[in-house]
């Protein structure tokens, strides 16, 4: 399977060429804005794979495109591998509701795994989160996530993913609110928030809030190799999927 790997030199794509590269998957193409020239393992701490970076996506020639760059130019990336039957993996978060409607109209073209997170832990704890609300419909309910300084989005895309989860069991007529200020009592509603500093690679906690008793659940990544690990595994799952749609790690793990 010939993998290229968009955002290669970024957090995750560093991460994601390295795991691609234990796994035994050809990475035959790297692309990023910057360290454009550089061998793109070098880069990812792999030693020479004789892959440059490079920044032109228009030269996209693979079997399995990884994504992890901004929205605005993930979009444009996707255009261009469905155009070329390139199927895509999009780690990328922070679409508005217009480039998410872009990305399922290519799912019609190829096969395209969007997902806001690539945890197994994680993709676990939508479904307990899940499994809660159909117990906990009395319940007031709010989303609060922790990651580092530099992270562009917010609300991340998983505590709005863990949102919708939500709002599909408890009732499609709750609102999503991502801010309160001055007077803004609690209505109809469930609350996500976004918290930002330091180093915090990724936190997510889904409060149920009863009368005299609260549930807490809880996933905490320590580092990022368990996001690449996933994506990877999405891969390597999509290479083997012949059928045009919009799919999500809930396929992969067969939830």
């Amino acid at each position: 399977m010939r993998v290229a790997v968009c955002g290669a030199a970024g957090r995750m794509g560093r991460l994601v060429v390295r795991k691609a590269v234990e796994n035994g998957l050809n990475v035959v193409q790297a692309f990023d804005i910057n360290e454009v020239g550089k061998d793109a393992g070098e880069i990812a701490g792999v030693g020479k794979l004789g892959v440059p970076v490079q920044d032109d996506v228009s030269k996209l020639d693979a079997d399995v495109m990884i994504d992890f760059t901004v929205a605005d130019a993930a979009v444009q990336n996707a255009k261009i591998a469905a155009e070329k039957g390139i199927r895509i993996v999009m780690g990328t978060t922070g679409f508005t509701e217009e480039q998410r409607s872009v990305l399922e109209e290519l799912g019609k073209k190829v096969p395209l795994l969007l997902s806001p997170n690539f945890s197994l832990g994680v993709n676990v704890f939508f479904k307990v989160v899940e499994f809660a609300a159909q117990f906990l419909s009395e319940f007031d309910v709010e989303i609060v996530e922790l990651h580092h300084r530099h992270k562009r989005d917010s609300p991340s895309g998983t505590a709005l993913k863990a949102a919708e989860i939500l709002r599909n069991v408890l009732s499609e007529k709750l609102d999503i609110k991502t801010c309160r200020e001055g007077i803004s009592p609690r209505g109809e509603e469930i609350g996500v928030f976004g918290i930002r500093g330091g180093d915090v690679v990724g936190e997510h906690t889904v409060f149920f809030f009863g009368n005299g008793e609260r549930i807490e659940i809880t996933h905490r990544a320590t580092n990022r190799e368990c996001f690449a690990s996933g994506a990877i595994k999405a891969a390597i799952w999509l290479a083997k999927v012949d059928k045009p749609g919009l799919y999500s790690m809930s396929d992969v793990l067969g939830f």
